[in-house]
């Protein structure tokens, strides 16, 4: 099979529908989507978002007055009517104006959430007018407690159903979409390398297409099937298909590309673009049309500004609360580590923190008193293939350090660097390393406090390999924002109770 000179890999008569003339056909006729999974899963939401504007109802009713209450109970088809017909209708109605039912922005990422969020200030203007303009007297706090309890339980319900939406797609390989990716092997190889790492986001890779080059030979080892010259509407067929992915280099090729997109059109086909620019989230990505030309605008980082402010400030305040809550308990511990192995209960270690600056980390001890020296007999039993040793079974670990480290309770004292602002909740994890050895890439990571926890921390701590927590690292980095650090402290309460990755 010759090399491929063309992006032109869909031929004019494939896939576009046409009419008895030739002339394509309507947009309003297009055919129904290939993937519908999402369709009884937006049902589902809406059953959960109505329940959840009747759990709202009912908590406010707590909260309601006297008054109010007496004029219910003397015409109940009026707070039935409210309950199960009104505010859901509203709450419905401005979830879905907002786009809280796209199938775009269910099952992956922080869009879904965040537009329940705003749909809940629209209810909140509407209400607001609505009693304005009606001149009605009502109890701002069962109407508060309604609105905000709306939006409580329509994003914890909505949380319950991504989570088991996930656990059907990791489990039974369900609701998914099926990818063809296009472009040059590397490209496409990387792009599966890294919807691999995240089975929970639907997307199955299930061939891969040559613009250029040649296919492999048949006993070449490949995650999928390579393919080159096949016409992609047979292709797309045979691999069941549903989601065209467009990689890498092959995405640049303007006249190609939109020729694609219009051979698309009615077939229920979804045509997707991976450009070269990887582990950038979408709040620095903006696309911006000049003449015609999407123009993709990457933002740099915000580490400065109100949010980085609000973030020292949430810092200090959860570790000063987590402080006061696990002293009561610390003499236990420090008896247990005491009678474990005569020494002292800390264990401080020289670590680099942000702009290089050393700092003294604060940890219990979880190793026999001479367990550095002793670490010279096991560098050639080392796991871990970066700056860490790290052993699954280390002999210098004492029993009860075992347990400290499998429910992270050794890390607790780290509290103490937080308040100092050494460190901070979230954010890289410092490494006892001197400053020289943070070379290339890996010392753009000191550009943030180092953190208690981190998405190393919430994806697999030390079963992850030094390259990939090296690259969970730099994407905290580029994409710091106060939403993904609560996302992951609250990813770390899982990690930590079923001590994923710990020892």
């Amino acid at each position: 099979m010759g090399e491929l000179d063309s992006f032109e890999i869909l031929p004019e008569h494939a896939l576009t529908p046409v009419g008895p003339n030739g002339v394509p056909r309507s947009g309003w006729q297009r055919a129904r989507r290939v993937s519908r999974w999402h369709r009884p899963y937006a049902a589902i939401l809406l059953l959960l978002d109505t329940l959840a504007c009747v759990m709202a109802s009912v908590t406010a009713r707590t909260f309601l007055d006297s008054k109010t209450n007496e004029i219910f109970r003397q015409n109940p088809s009026l707070w039935t009517s409210i309950t199960f017909g009104v505010l859901p209708a509203v709450w419905l109605l401005v979830l879905w104006g907002h786009g809280a039912y796209d199938r775009r922005y269910l099952g992956t990422g922080t869009d879904e959430f965040k537009r329940v969020v705003r749909a809940s200030w629209t209810v909140v203007a509407i209400v607001a007018f609505a009693a304005f303009a009606t001149k009605t007297a009502v109890s701002r706090t069962s109407v508060g407690a309604a609105l905000v309890g709306g939006l409580l339980y329509v994003l914890i319900l909505r949380y319950f159903a991504r989570r088991a939406l996930h656990y059907v797609r990791t489990k039974f390989h369900l609701a998914t979409h099926r990818l063809l990716l296009i472009g040059t092997l590397q490209e496409a190889l990387e792009v599966h390398q890294a919807i691999a790492r995240d089975p929970a986001a639907g997307l199955v890779p299930v061939g891969i297409h040559l613009t250029e080059g040649y296919a492999p030979h048949p006993h070449t080892v490949t995650p999928v099937p390579v393919h080159a010259g096949r016409d992609i509407l047979s292709l797309v067929r045979e691999l069941n298909a549903d989601t065209i992915a467009v990689c890498g280099s092959a995405s640049a090729e303007p006249v190609e590309l939109r020729r694609l997109a219009w051979q698309l059109e009615g077939t229920g086909i979804d045509l997707a673009v991976a450009p070269q620019l990887t582990d950038i989230a979408g709040p620095r990505v903006h696309i911006r049309p000049i003449e015609g030309i999407p123009l993709l605008y990457v933002e740099e980082p915000k580490l400065s500004g109100i949010g980085w402010l609000f973030k020292n400030v949430i810092d200090r305040v959860l570790a000063l609360i987590a402080l006061l809550i696990v002293l009561p308990f610390f003499p236990f511990v420090a008896l247990a580590i005491k009678l474990s192995d005569p020494g002292p209960i800390f264990f401080r270690q020289p670590r680099i923190g942000r702009e290089g600056k050393m700092f003294k980390v604060w940890k219990l001890r979880t190793m026999y008193v001479d367990a550095e020296e002793r670490q010279a007999m096991l560098d050639d039993l080392n796991e871990s293939d970066g700056l860490l040793f790290k052993m699954k079974n280390d002999p210098r670990v004492f029993k009860v350090g075992k347990w400290l480290r499998a429910t992270s309770i050794d890390e607790l004292p780290q509290i103490l660097n937080v308040l100092a602002g050494e460190m901070s909740l979230v954010g890289p994890r410092p490494l006892p390393a001197d400053d020289g050895d943070f070379l290339g890439d890996v010392r753009r990571r000191l550009l943030v406090r180092p953190g208690i926890t981190g998405l190393w921390q919430v994806s697999g701590r030390s079963d992850l390999s030094w390259d990939d927590a090296v690259r969970l690292d730099l994407y905290y980095v580029d994409n710091w924002s106060l939403v993904l650090d609560l996302h992951t402290l609250w990813r770390t309460i899982g990690v930590v109770v079923f001590r994923k990755g710990a020892y």
